[in-house]
């Protein structure tokens, strides 16, 4: 005999089938009140685009990892910048490789000022040194705000859709309390619809916040990864191109 003709003779109730449940929430959501519908209504539009924030952020943060750790390998391993600057044109989610890219192009523009000015490449060596270095300092700027954008949602999400979820529940119970008073009847069977309508809206609430805290922690952690390895990457290319601008004094087109 199988165990759901077991619960009929048991006189218990027949397991719950998703399909009964999913029909349960809806008819709760049909028969809430007017601000318990439009609670729920604003938590499921935070949690769609919590939702589409964290799919979003998880395809750029796997493929920066990716591109990044390609970057770095083929860094240490090309002596030639311009080489590698060609290399980076597909790099596009990497920030350390946009970082370079950055650094490489305003690493031309001040060598072509150099060569061109009478005071020759030692002089201006401190105006090098310092042009090169702001432009590290904006792409590093630039960099973390592409890294940083649409976690603020994820973080509002997770603080408020809780709060919001109660406010609604909040609602509900007054409202059932309130056709209670009506009808001068406070059984279980009069309470019970009312305050299982209005716990959903705490539960949707929670339901999208608990996905949005969890993400916005993993995404800021990846974020702050990046940012490191982009100051210790910043570090490394200002002093390879200080060297060789001081040591061989070479273009960084032929560098």
């Amino acid at each position: 005999m199988e165990i759901f003709e077991i619960f009929p003779v048991l006189g218990l109730p027949g397991a719950i089938s998703d399909q009964a449940f999913a029909g349960d929430l809806v008819q709760m959501f049909l028969h809430a009140g007017t601000v318990v519908k439009v609670v729920l209504m604003i938590l499921v539009f935070f949690s769609i685009i919590s939702w589409a924030i964290i799919f979003m952020k998880w395809r750029f943060f796997s493929r920066a990892k990716k591109e990044t750790a390609y970057f770095l390998d083929i860094f240490w391993e090309n002596t030639e910048l311009a080489a590698l600057y060609k290399e980076t044109d597909n790099l596009k989610y990497s920030p350390i490789a946009q970082l370079f890219r950055t650094g490489y192009a305003e690493l031309v523009r001040v060598n072509k000022m150099l060569s061109s000015s009478p005071a020759g490449a030692e002089s201006g060596l401190n105006g090098f040194s310092d042009s090169v270095e702001r432009a590290l300092r904006k792409a590093r700027i630039q960099q973390g705000g592409r890294l940083d954008k649409a976690l603020s949602f994820l973080a509002t999400t997770g603080n408020t859709a809780p709060f919001i979820g109660l406010f609604g529940t909040v609602w509900g119970i007054m409202e059932s309390f309130r056709g209670i008073g009506m009808k001068g009847s406070a059984s279980l069977a009069v309470v019970a619809p009312g305050i299982s309508e209005a716990l959903i809206a705490t539960a949707v609430g929670l339901a999208a916040a608990i996905p949005a805290v969890v993400a916005f922690n993993h995404f800021n952690n990846k974020a702050q990864e990046l940012r490191s390895e982009m100051d210790t990457f910043a570090a490394d290319f200002l002093s390879r191109v200080m060297r060789y601008f001081i040591k061989k004094n070479i273009s960084p087109e032929r560098s």
